[in-house]
């Protein structure tokens, strides 16, 4: 059961990383058909696309990148680690 909570975590702080990266991307102006936008657009959707329906725009900032980060960076370890208390 440890590999398994190892590997979300590994996951899960690997996907903040990959957001954090498309959001700093985002200040250059790449073209949409950039593999590296492409890429990082795909593997980070899956989670902004659901949070971007429910967290609204202020003044033109996107604050579901960052959202998503606190939620992957601290939300995710605390359940992991309940779920390991529970467990024992």
């Amino acid at each position: 059961m440890e590999t398994v909570i190892y590997v979300i975590s590994v996951i899960s702080f690997l996907w903040g990383i990959a957001i954090f990266v498309r959001s700093i991307l985002s200040w250059f102006n790449l073209r949409p058909d950039n593999p590296v936008v492409r890429v990082l657009d795909e593997v980070t959707d899956p989670i902004l696309a659901p949070l971007r329906r429910v967290i609204p725009t202020a003044g033109g900032i996107d604050f579901a990148p960052m959202a998503a980060v606190l939620i992957l960076w601290w939300v995710v370890p605390m359940l992991l680690q309940l779920w390991a208390n529970s467990l024992d």
